[in-house]
């Protein structure tokens, strides 16, 4: 640019002192005539003549580069600088880089320019407010995408659930009828009082055995559970005594923290059920040996039991899948991957929530909230 602008100048600057030259010659050649004339007759000095003629040549050139000077100055001031500028943010423009000032112009050619590369910057702008308002629409039809993928493929298995727990409630309901049948005769034939408690007991467990077995029958469609004020202390030291007895469960360690009067609209049977599967849960995290810690409270209209354990914890990649049907992490054999599917189905149709989350010191933290009477 710089040169381009200097061989301009020059070229002004010569074409300047060519037509100076040009002018000035005729005048310059009959001043030189009417000296000589004054120089043969004597009236003047032929030296200073001829260092007055040998001078003008020195003259001419110095007017053209003082005029190349001046041009090249005015013009890079005028034309070189504003273009230079234009230049840049048009690079920077191209870059996309919207957050530029267009430089202010001396003429009207640049400043059309510079008009137009305003209007080219405005239209960026809005083209790239566009494209980020559609990238923004596409991650949340992405998300939704994703979920509705997922919803699908847990109705798709709940109903795979629902076909299966119809046969196992028929073929487990005539049996467990039987024994209910046989546990009432017993009953009847005996008068120990500890032998009547103990047949109660097995009756108690029967009939939820029947209750979970039939309770598998609603986890496709939303439940209809009789809901009732539910003591949550008094369930969980209940479903603690039940599961005590097993040998898993003898090396491990147990907390209470339980708000005492805290009732819940709950259905017995349910809330039991969820206790006993979030209690086995724990011990098998732990491998047997631990600590559990079971706590209550009540906060405005919730009631929340939190179960946590000192197990290792719920990995990144297990989380999102804690609670489909048939995922489990437990060795063949060992589990099924119904336990926690039934639990929060269980807990949504008494209107809860249950939810789990890692707990920063180690092990993991499950909790269950239910509307508080």
């Amino acid at each position: 640019m710089k040169w381009r602008i200097a061989s301009v100048a020059f070229l002004f600057s010569a074409v300047g002192t060519g037509l100076t030259w040009l002018t000035l010659q005729r005048p310059l050649l009959s001043l030189m005539d009417l000296v000589r004339q004054c120089v043969a007759q004597g009236a003047l000095d032929s030296a200073s003549l001829t260092r007055t003629l040998g001078s003008l040549p020195f003259l001419l050139g110095l007017d053209l580069v003082l005029l190349t000077a001046v041009s090249y100055a005015v013009l890079d001031f005028m034309v070189g600088r504003p273009l230079r500028r234009t230049e840049q943010v048009v690079e920077q423009l191209g870059r996309l880089e919207l957050d530029v000032s267009l430089p202010e112009s001396p003429g009207p050619l640049l400043s059309r320019i510079q008009r137009a590369l305003s209007r080219m910057k405005g239209a960026l702008r809005e083209e790239q407010e566009t494209t980020r308002d559609q990238l923004e629409a596409l991650r949340a039809a992405n998300v939704r995408l994703s979920l509705a993928r997922t919803e699908l493929v847990a109705a798709e298995r709940l109903a795979t659930v629902g076909r299966l727990a119809a046969g196992v409630a028929h073929e487990v309901g005539n049996p467990l009828a039987g024994i209910l049948g046989y546990l009432s005769l017993a009953r009847a034939r005996t008068t120990e009082p500890e032998v009547r408690e103990y047949l109660a007991r097995i009756d108690q467990e029967v009939q939820r055995i029947d209750g979970i077995v039939r309770g598998l029958l609603e986890i496709g469609r939303p439940g209809q559970a009789r809901l009732e004020p539910v003591d949550v202390g008094r369930v969980v030291e209940t479903c603690v005594q039940l599961v005590k007895a097993g040998r898993d469960f003898s090396l491990v360690r147990w907390e209470f923290a339980l708000v005492p009067g805290l009732f819940a609209w709950a259905d017995p049977g349910s809330l039991s059920q969820i206790v006993i599967n979030l209690l086995l849960n724990a011990v098998q995290a732990m491998e047997g040996k631990g600590v559990v810690r079971v706590s209550s409270h009540g906060e405005g209209s919730e009631a929340t039991l939190v179960v946590e354990d000192t197990g290792p914890g719920i990995a990144a990649e297990v989380m999102p899948r804690l609670f489909e049907p048939f995922f489990t992490t437990k060795q063949p054999g060992q589990g099924t991957g119904m336990g926690l599917a039934v639990s929060l189905h269980l807990a949504e149709s008494m209107k809860g929530r249950l939810w789990a989350e890692n707990i920063p010191e180690g092990g993991a933290r499950f909790c269950l909230c239910l509307p508080a009477t």
